[in-house]
């Protein structure tokens, strides 16, 4: 089972006619998704790749019955896309953006927090139930169906350990790439309730990275109320002080944020904590076989 989406999950894509928007909604169609519709302002009557764009979400909801969006809009115009997605009934909603300006967010946020919508991301790859449907940017061909979730600050290693997995024998349920924004739509939390729920997620993956505070709220969560086994990992453990790495969230400020706190918080709540990312697959496998 997968959490989020599946292959009855119908989407559209905003900003479909952008280079970005093009390109990966013809992979997502060669995943197997169904990319319902496309949205581009001022566009609507045009298709791409066979999918029909239209100039509004509402106009694709009412022609197509999208419930899934996924944004390649440009930062400027992203978080008025992702209201306009969840204005228009939009169930989950993906936003693979980077740099939308933090004060868009805010504003973004709120509005959703009166609405239904799910968001993943901004500065994100996606979410994908292998071998169902994938919403975003990666690369399929590495996924295999299976009983184990993942959830990750960290796209790129999202990739990396997603293909450990498999490389060991071990499919995945759903992945998910929550984002690496100060701001963004959901969790570590939120989405470790959605797979506590789902009988068939065996075991979940969590890769977080220094700056803020989601780690160590998520180890509090696992300790208390999360039964199935957890394997994680914390990228920027050797990360020069006072620098930033990568990711707006991924800043340290007023001593908190630091991989070596993010360790020991989540081994406290008894999560095993791989420290070498290139053995993460075969820990994960040996945990799931003493489970």
């Amino acid at each position: 089972m997968s959490i989020l989406v599946d292959e009855k999950s119908r989407i559209v894509v905003q900003g479909i006619t952008g280079n970005e928007g093009t390109f990966h909604t013809k992979q997502m169609l060669e995943y197997g998704t169904v990319v319902a519709a496309g949205v581009t302002p001022g566009k609507g009557g045009q298709s791409v790749e066979g999918v029909p764009v239209f100039n509004t979400i509402k106009e694709a909801v009412e022609a197509e019955g999208v419930n899934v969006s996924c944004i390649f809009v440009p930062p400027p115009f992203a978080a008025d896309a992702i209201m306009e997605s969840a204005a228009a009934g939009m169930g989950v909603i993906v936003c693979i953006t980077e740099g939308i300006p933090t004060l868009d967010m805010v504003k973004g946020v709120s509005f959703l927090n009166r609405k239904e919508a799910v968001l993943i991301g901004p500065n994100c790859p996606g979410i994908i139930s292998p071998g169902k449907t994938k919403v975003g940017i990666m690369p399929g061909q590495i996924h295999k169906p299976g009983t184990i979730g993942v959830i990750s600050r960290s796209g790129t290693l999202t990739y990396e350990v997603v293909d450990q997995l498999t490389g060991v024998g071990l499919g995945q349920s759903t992945c998910i790439g929550i984002g690496g924004d100060p701001i963004i739509g959901t969790t570590f939390i939120d989405h470790l309730k959605r797979f506590k729920d789902d009988p068939e997620t065996e075991g979940v993956v969590l890769i977080g990275e220094i700056g803020g505070s989601a780690e160590e709220e998520a180890a509090e969560y696992i300790k208390g109320e999360f039964q199935k086994p957890v394997i994680a990992f914390i990228a920027g453990q050797t990360a020069p002080p006072g620098k930033r790495m990568g990711h707006a969230g991924a800043i340290i400020s007023g001593g908190k944020g630091k991989a070596e706190d993010k360790v020991a918080a989540l081994e406290a709540a008894g999560i095993t904590v791989t420290h070498n990312l290139g053995r993460l697959g075969e820990t994960v496998l040996e945990v799931l076989g003493e489970s």
